[in-house]
Parts: structure tokens; sequence; C-alpha cells
């Protein structure tokens, strides 16, 4: 499911409209990213849970030129 079509499954459940499902849908991924991003956890009971993870350090290729170069550890959200 992507999201086009979780709106669709919002409107028709909600009895909204397309409109008001986006608006909700999108309002709620943007919350959700923004919690992350602070670095806290997000869990939906019954669902899932979302938290920023530790990425290590690697090596990486320049798809241009070829050239190794270091990729440094990040927090991804």
């Amino acid at each position: 499911m992507n999201k086009g079509e979780l709106i669709d499954a919002v409107a028709a459940k909600a009895e909204v409209s397309q409109r008001d499902a986006n608006a909700i849908v999108t309002a709620a991924i943007e919350a959700i990213m923004e919690t992350v991003a602070s670095g806290d956890k997000v869990t939906l009971v019954g669902f899932g849970s979302f938290e920023p993870r530790e990425r290590k350090a690697r090596e990486g290729r320049n798809p241009k030129t070829g050239d190794t170069l270091k990729i440094p550890a990040t927090t991804v959200p």
C-alpha cells in the first residue's frame, strides 16, 4: 500500500473527503517524522514503532569516478 492508497482507505473508513484524508495522513506522517528526527521513539500499539537508528561508518564509491570514499556514521530517523 502506498500513501495514495492509504489516503483512499482512510477516506472510506472515516467517511471523509479525499482532501481531508490527505491532510490527516500527511499530518500524522509529519508528526511521526519530526518526533523520530528529534531522537524520540513513537509507538503505535497494535501497529509498530518508529525510532532513530545508528548507521555505522562504511566505505562507498563515487558512481562517476569509481573512487572509494568514507561515509561517516550517522543517525537516521
